[in-house]
């Protein structure tokens, strides 16, 4: 049985507004945040929650009721997965700090048997030294996500990042326009 409108939604401002407008016809957002702010802007246009429920095809006024008491209480946050929910983090942000250093450290010849770094020489160097339980594909995710790319060299190189040789030493030299050429 759906809940009576206990707590109505409180007055948006103009840029709460317009991020969800932006964010109920944006194509690369996800589906559930679509969903809660086209739920949102139909309350905000007078509906009841079980039609504004209706419209996104929520299956019940409740939904819509809580989302607008979480947005009361969290302004646009509440568009987000509320927490506590879904799977937590396996590794921290030291533990992918720790990948990437071990990534900008060069392999040792002798020890790891190569001049450059595959994926699976990196998994294993970071299994012996740092995280025994890391997998080449948890790797491989952290690297690209840090702007990584495994290029026809066969090596990790960062995109948009080269490394120059100049008069007073080898510096490391940035796109700025790395993300507009991206997309």
């Amino acid at each position: 049985m759906s809940q009576p409108q206990k707590e109505p939604l409180r007055e948006l401002s103009q840029r709460e507004l317009q991020e969800l407008q932006k964010r109920g016809k944006a194509t690369s957002e996800r589906q559930d945040v679509i969903k809660r702010a086209k739920a949102l802007l139909a309350v905000t246009g007078g509906q009841s929650f079980s039609q504004a429920a209706r419209s996104v095809g929520f299956a019940s006024s409740d939904t819509v009721s809580h989302l607008v008491g979480r947005f009361n209480r969290h302004g646009l946050a509440s568009l987000l997965i509320a927490s506590g929910r879904g799977r937590k983090p396996t590794y921290s942000d030291a533990d992918r700090q720790t990948m990437l250093s071990t990534l900008e450290s060069p392999p040792v010849k002798k020890v790891d048997g190569s001049a450059t770094w595959s994926l699976s020489l990196l998994e294993h160097r970071l299994r012996e030294t740092a995280l025994p339980k890391v997998s080449a594909s948890t790797v491989g995710r952290t690297l690209r996500a840090a702007g990584y790319v495994y290029g026809r060299s066969r090596t990790w190189c960062q995109t948009g990042s080269v490394l120059r040789k100049r008069k007073a030493g080898v510096v490391r030299v940035s796109d700025p326009k790395t993300e507009e050429k991206k997309a």
